[in-house]
Formats: structure tokens, C-alpha cells, sequence
């Protein structure tokens, strides 16, 4: 527990102290709810465009390897164990109607555009449970109600807390939030925060269902620090000084709105000796961290896709020197900080004790013997 509120006070408290020390207002960052105002940057970098390109290549390319190696492709054929579930035919159908709603432009239907994306997300994660029970005779919606419960009222405070750290780099701000007042507001981006883990989690379940999407990262060569608590401290200072420097250089470091959070709590974990999301890593698994990533950057395509034409409010990004090629809403680039948020997801799961009900790590070891 008290690793816990640690954690919390770090997140919270470094970037406020990074603004403070360059004298900058705090009441700025403390307002709540936290309405990013619209911020344009129009510069573009192709030096910081290949850096960063680089940068997410060279992470990702080990893993695809990996794949390639292991011919995932000649693997048997996975059967569905089940029929496709009644409830999953009906997800089907209400996904595809809120689509629409969300998607039409005509007055008649501007109210239920105005609220469809929530569920919209209720019918995207009701239909992935319903593929994964299928092929695999488990899913959140049926062995883990309860849990999953949880994960959606968790999952509003966990992106809360995003927008809290936008305020600080100013990535992305919404369009029509004028129409509401501040507690419809709150209220209305709350619930569609709820759908974020259980989607991303949702996701990563079904992947894993799918062998070839992770056969050969299930047993490689373990990672076993000699002197992990050591590395836990050394990490952690990176955390600190990266929460830090968001107040103090926003434009230079918002990339580590996605990553500095993850160093920071899995750093905690490793120094008190608890479990993480690195953990299976020492076993030579890697597979949690991969359909993680997998699964982050799959909802994410989904997210900006439905984003794209959706009825108010509407977020449009700004990213300092990479605004440039852009997939629906978001620049291309911007789809790499899917893949530590996925991961993101799955760590925030672990620390609050719902990780056996995700089960990431287990299915792929069964199906593997």
C-alpha cells in the first residue's frame, strides 16, 4: 500500500514541481477538470522524425524477428473450441449501429452522436470477449465479471490522469467541449475513459488465442539482472527526472508522457521486491509485453478510426516536430506511443491485483506444451 501512494504522489507531484522550477503558474495544471486548451505546432523535424523512427524500429524489429524465426505460419491450425455466443451476435449488431450514429452527420441524430462512443467501445469489447470465448472457452465478460467490472471503474481514473499530464505538453485538445458545462463534461469523458483497459486487455486476450501472433517469444532466453534492486533504483531516477522534465521541457521530452509513468512504477516494484509487469521477462516470456503492446496499438487504430468523423467532443493532436503524414486524426508517428501504453495497461492491472483474471502470461504456456 504504501508503495502504492508513493507511486501515486510521484506521478502526480513531479511534473507540478518541474513547472515550479521554472516559474510557471501551478493553478494552470489544477484545474478540474482539465481542459487542454488548443495549442498548433507547426514546425516538422526530419532529423527528430528518423530519430524517432528509428528508435521504435529497432525496439520492435527483435520481436519480428523473433516470429519470422519460429515460422509461426506452419503452425497447426487453432479450432474454436465453442459456437460464436448469442451475446456476441448481438455486440456485432449494436458496434455496427453506434458506428453509424457516430458517423452521421444528420441533425436528427446529433444527440446520439453525441454520446455514441461509449458504446460503440461497450460493443467493440463485448464482441472481442465473444471471439476469444469462442476460440478459447474464456473471457473477462464470462469467467471474471466482476473484475472486469472494476477494470472499467479504474480505468476512467487511469486516463484521467493522462489528461493530467497533457496539460503539461499540450499533445492533443478537444473541439465542441464548449457545449457542456464542467460536470457534463467530467461525466461524459469519463465514460468513455472506463473503456480503455478493458478494451486494450480485451484485446490482448484474443491475440493471444492466436499463436502465430506470439509463438517463439514464449521461450526465450531469460533476463535475470544480477542486482535488480540496484537496477531498480537506477531506473527510477530516470522515471523521477522524466516526470520532472515534462514540466521543465515539454516540448522536448513528451514522449515520455507514455513511458515515464511505466519506468517509474515497475522501478518501485522491482526495489521493493514485488512482482511486475517485467516479471515473466526472468522466465524468458515475453509474451504479455508483446500482445500488451499488441493490444494498445490495435485499440488505438480502432480509437483515432472512430475519432475520425465522430460527433463532439472530437480530440485533434499537435505534436511538436513530427505533425506530418497522418493516419485519421493522429500523425503516423504518434501510433508508437500505443505500443508502451498497451504495456502501460497491463502494468496498472498487475500493481492493483487483477493480473490472474487477465491471465497473459498462462494461456501461452499451456497452448505451447
Amino acid at each position: 500500500m504504501l508503495v502504492r501512494v508513493l507511486a501515486v504522489l510521484l506521478l502526480l507531484e513531479l511534473p507540478l514541481f518541474g513547472v515550479a522550477l521554472v516559474g510557471l503558474p501551478l493553478s494552470r495544471f489544477l484545474e478540474f477538470p482539465p481542459i487542454t486548451q488548443p495549442t498548433v505546432y507547426s514546425d516538422f523535424s526530419w532529423v527528430v522524425f528518423f530519430i524517432i523512427t528509428s528508435l521504435v524500429v529497432s525496439g520492435v524489429s527483435p520481436f519480428v524477428w523473433k516470429l519470422i524465426k519460429a515460422h509461426p505460419f506452419r503452425l497447426k491450425k487453432f479450432s474454436p473450441l465453442y459456437s460464436f455466443p448469442w451475446w456476441g451476435k448481438v455486440s456485432i449488431l449494436w458496434t455496427i449501429a453506434f458506428w453509424w450514429f457516430a458517423w452521421n452527420p444528420e441533425p436528427a441524430f446529433l444527440e446520439v452522436r453525441r454520446v455514441s462512443f461509449t458504446p460503440l467501445w461497450l460493443g467493440y469489447i463485448a464482441t472481442v470477449n465473444a471471439m476469444t470465448w469462442r476460440r478459447t472457452g474464456f473471457s473477462l465478460v464470462t469467467h471474471h465479471p466482476k473484475a472486469l467490472a472494476w477494470l472499467f471503474l479504474i480505468s476512467s481514473a487511469f486516463w484521467w490522469f493522462f489528461e493530467y499530464l497533457n496539460r503539461f505538453v499540450q499533445n492533443w485538445y478537444y473541439q465542441g467541449i464548449e457545449a457542456y458545462t464542467p460536470f457534463e463534461y467530467f461525466i461524459t469523458e469519463s465514460l468513455q475513459f472506463s473503456t480503455v483497459l478493458p478494451a486494450v486487455l480485451s484485446t490482448s486476450l484474443l491475440l493471444k488465442s492466436y499463436p502465430s501472433f506470439w509463438w517463439g517469444l514464449h521461450s526465450t532466453r531469460p533476463v535475470c539482472p544480477t542486482q535488480p534492486r540496484l537496477l531498480g533504483v537506477l531506473t527510477l531516477t530516470v522515471g523521477i527526472f522524466g516526470l520532472l522534465g515534462l514540466g521543465v521541457f515539454p516540448k522536448m521530452l513528451y514522449p515520455l508522457v507514455w513511458i515515464a509513468p511505466l519506468i517509474l512504477i515497475t522501478s518501485l516494484q522491482t526495489i521493493v521486491r514485488q512482482r511486475h509487469v517485467l516479471s515473466s521477462v526472468a522466465q524468458g516470456d515475453w509474451c504479455p509485453i508483446w500482445l500488451s503492446a499488441l493490444g494498445g496499438i490495435i485499440c488505438g487504430f480502432f480509437w483515432e478510426m472512430w475519432n475520425w468523423h465522430s460527433g463532439y467532443p472530437h480530440w485533434v493532436y499537435s505534436v511538436p516536430w513530427v505533425q506530418r503524414f497522418h493516419l485519421f486524426e493522429m500523425p503516423l508517428l504518434g501510433y508508437a506511443g500505443y505500443l508502451p501504453f498497451g504495456i502501460e495497461c497491463l502494468a496498472i492491472v498487475q500493481w492493483l491485483g487483477f493480473y490472474e483474471q487477465v491471465r497473459l502470461d498462462q494461456s501461452t504456456q499451456d497452448m505451447a506444451e
